[in-house]
């Protein structure tokens, strides 16, 4: 049983005199997939067998997985000869799946459940929190970027992708480290995953 917890998940620098506050904040949306069973290693199994897919040809299943979608309006104003993006609004979602058993289980499993579930989505929500923290980063990073010589603002929106990538680049990162130290053994998504199979012994 290694199924694993998923993520999909994405310039003449002159900045103006004063840094950009961060203010991004997401909507978050938790969806379900259906699953049965009625002991912990029966939800378990159905988890491997309907749970998430991600990784295009090479396909693998998850526990959960979280996804977002980000997107900006900028307000890019000409400055003299150059460009300077003077405001952004940003509209981040992340989407949260994770698994829901069908129908009533027994209390026992229950419990173990609710404790499994309760952590798996708290494992998710680190993932969204990364995802918020890039959407400040580039934030921060891009209101009140200045490129010289493009008074009619198009060479700026090339300029600032470098800003764009290295902060997806970063949270991708930072992600796949977190999943590492969660999933490796003792880990907490490990135990989490012990625990509902082996009825919490």
């Amino acid at each position: 049983m290694s199924w694993r917890i998923g993520l999909v998940v994405f310039a003449a620098l002159v900045f103006g005199a004063m840094p950009a506050l961060a203010q991004v904040k997401a909507k978050e949306v938790v969806k379900t997939y259906a699953i049965s069973g009625t002991t912990g290693p029966e939800l378990y199994d159905s988890i491997g067998e309907n749970g998430p897919r991600i990784g295009g040809m090479a396909v693998t299943g998850t526990i959960a997985h979280t996804n977002f979608d980000l997107r900006w309006r900028r307000n890019y104003q000409p400055e003299g000869n150059g460009c300077r993006l003077v405001s952004a609004v940003p509209f981040l979602t992340i989407t949260y799946t994770v698994p829901k058993p069908r129908g009533l289980l027994p209390a026992e499993t229950k419990r173990l459940w609710d404790t499994f579930s309760d952590g798996i989505l708290a494992h998710e929500k680190v993932h969204g929190a990364q995802i918020e923290d890039m959407a400040n980063t580039i934030y921060a990073e891009t209101v009140g970027f200045f490129q010289p010589d493009d008074p009619g603002c198009k060479k700026i929106r090339d300029a600032i992708q470098p800003l764009l990538a290295a902060a997806s680049n970063k949270q991708r990162a930072e992600a796949r480290e977190f999943d590492r130290i969660e999933m490796s053994n003792g880990g907490n998504v490990h135990r989490l995953i012990l625990d509902l199979v082996n009825g919490g012994r």
